[in-house]
């Protein structure tokens, strides 16, 4: 299971994924200084007096904030069945890619409505290395799989 390279890939999808749960993910700061940012429970306005306030709910971004990681959990087990672990991990691509899609329109949706400016963070790069270690596992698959094919050829 972790001697193959696309396992280790994996585990890093899901390790990574896991850190969205914890914290913001993307931060803007509008002209009155107020921070805004989005997080696994939606849009959150901090302030300086009242504190905390949770402005909107994002139930698309948090299902995907828990599937991302609960479906690299499963694709790392399902070595036995490279076929299946194939379409797991293809599924877990196009999962991140929706991640990027409504993470790039929630961002553009709170500068226009806020006024507000993004505040580069590190956290705003980590989907970007989800999808490319996903594409790498799913490479590592792939080759598996082709591997297979080729010997079962031989026979």
């Amino acid at each position: 299971m972790i001697q193959r390279i696309q396992s280790v890939y994996l585990l890093l999808t899901t390790l990574l994924s896991g850190l969205f749960l914890k914290g913001s993910f993307l931060n803007f700061k509008n002209n009155a200084g107020d921070v805004i940012n989005i997080n696994f429970r939606g849009i959150c306005q901090t302030t300086g007096e009242n504190g905390f306030d949770l402005i909107e709910k994002l139930i698309p971004l948090s299902a995907l904030f828990i599937l991302i990681p609960v479906l690299s959990i499963i694709a790392i087990f399902l070595f036995k069945t490279r076929k299946l672990q194939l379409k797991a991990t293809f599924t877990l691509i196009i999962l991140v890619i929706v991640l990027i899609a409504l993470a790039l329109y929630y961002g553009v949706a709170v500068i226009q409505r806020y006024h507000a400016e993004l505040v580069p963070g590190i956290k705003m790069f980590i989907p970007m290395l989800i999808l490319i270690f996903a594409i790498l596992a799913y490479r590592g698959i792939k080759k598996d799989e082709d591997l297979v094919k080729s010997y079962d050829r031989l026979r």
